[in-house]
C-alpha cells in the first residue's frame, strides 16, 4: 500500500459537533459518495439520507455517486436512487462497470482481432460495454450458467473455436451471482492465451441486510490463485477511476471530499487521489477502530451520514 494512502493524525469525530460540521462542509465544493454502506444497505435507505443530500445541494455542493458495485449500470443506479427518493441523473453516477468500459474502449489499445471481452459478471457490465460498443461474451448468457462437462475440458484444452473464442482479448471480472467452474476455467485459459486480466474492483465483501456477503474481489481470487497474477482493478481505490472522474466532472481536487464506509477502498481512494478531504461513516464495513487506529484513516468520521444534518441545528 502506498504511503500516500495513510494518515498519521487521528480523524476528527464530527457527530454532534455543529461548529466542526460547518467548518468541515465549508472546505468542499464537491462530495464523492460511495453508495452501499453509506446511503443504503441492500434495498434499505438509511434514515436521513435524502434530507442530507438535499441539504448539500441547497448549499451549492456538487454530488457525485461513485460505486464499486458492477452488477448495475448507471441507468440502473439512477432508477435505484430515484426509487429510494434520492433525485439523481445518470451523469452524476460513476460505477466500476462504467469505468471498466471506458478503460477497455478508450485506453486499452487492443488488436483489431482481439477486441472481444469475456465477462464474469452481471447485466450492469453488459449494459456499459454496449454503451461503448465493446463486443463481449459470457456474463448473463445462459450458455455459461451450467455445469462443466467432459467435452468442455477437451475443447478448452485444445482451444477449439467452439469453446475458446479467438477474438477474446480481455477477461473482465466483476461480482457474479452465478459464478461457476466453467466460467473460471474459460477465464483461466483466455488469460493464459494472452487476454488482459481486468477486475471491476477488488472489494472482498459487500454490505447487505446488516451483514457482509462476498464481493467482486472474491470472484477474482480463484483466478489470482491459479495464475499468480493480479488483475488491473478499475474501481476504488484504483486511481485510473479517480482520473476518469476528475476528467468528466472537472473539479478542483483540493475542494473535493470522498465519503465512504471502507477504509481500504473509499478512504484510500480519496487519500491517494490527493483530495482535500475524506469522511468515513460507521454504517458499513469499517469500524471506529479501523478509522481511528488503522493504517488508512479519514480526515473525519461520523456515526452515520445523516449526522451532517446537525450543521443546520
Amino acid at each position: 500500500m502506498s504511503t500516500e494512502s495513510t494518515s498519521a493524525t487521528v480523524p476528527r469525530y464530527l457527530t454532534g459537533d455543529q461548529h466542526g460540521l460547518r467548518e468541515f462542509l465549508d472546505k468542499f465544493d464537491v462530495f464523492l459518495f460511495d453508495c452501499d454502506g453509506v446511503l443504503w444497505s441492500g434495498d434499505h435507505c438509511f434514515p436521513g439520507t435524502v434530507e442530507t443530500l438535499e441539504l448539500l445541494r441547497k448549499n451549492g455542493k456538487q454530488v457525485v455517486f461513485v460505486t464499486n458495485n458492477s452488477t448495475k449500470s448507471r441507468a440502473d443506479y439512477c432508477k435505484k436512487l430515484e426509487g429510494l427518493g434520492i433525485p439523481s441523473t445518470v451523469e452524476e453516477i460513476f460505477s466500476s462497470s462504467y469505468s471498466s468500459s471506458i478503460y477497455i474502449s478508450r485506453i486499452l489499445k487492443l488488436p483489431e482481432n482481439k477486441r472481444k471481452v469475456f465477462v464474469i459478471g452481471e447485466s450492469g457490465i453488459e449494459q456499459e460495454l454496449r454503451s461503448e460498443n465493446v463486443p463481449f461474451i459470457g456474463g448473463t448468457d445462459p450458455a455459461y450458467r451450467r455445469d462443466v462437462t467432459p467435452d468442455d475440458y477437451k475443447q478448452i484444452a485444445e482451444g477449439t473455436p467452439a469453446a475458446i473464442d479467438p477474438e477474446v482479448g480481455v477477461v473482465l471480472v466483476g461480482l457474479d451471482f452465478h459464478l461457476n467452474y466453467l466460467k473460471l476455467a474459460l477465464a483461466l485459459h483466455y488469460i493464459k492465451r494472452g487476454a488482459v486480466f481486468l477486475a471491476t474492483n477488488i472489494d472482498s465483501t459487500l454490505p447487505n441486510s446488516g451483514t457482509l456477503f462476498p464481493g467482486a474481489g472474491s470472484m477474482s481470487a480463484p483466478l489470482i490463485m491459479m495464475l499468480g497474477q493480479e488483475p488491473t482493478a478499475l474501481g476504488k481505490p484504483n486511481q485510473a477511476m479517480m482520473d476518469a472522474i476528475e476528467g468528466k466532472f472537472q473539479f478542483d481536487r483540493s475542494r473535493a471530499c470522498m465519503v465512504g464506509d471502507r477504509a481500504n477502498t473509499d478512504i484510500r481512494f480519496g487519500l491517494e487521489g490527493k483530495l482535500g478531504g475524506t469522511l468515513g461513516v460507521l454504517t458499513g464495513v469499517s469500524s471506529k477502530e479501523d478509522f481511528v487506529s488503522g493504517p488508512v484513516r479519514p480526515l473525519a468520521y461520523l456515526d452515520r451520514l445523516s449526522d451532517l444534518l446537525g450543521v443546520a441545528k
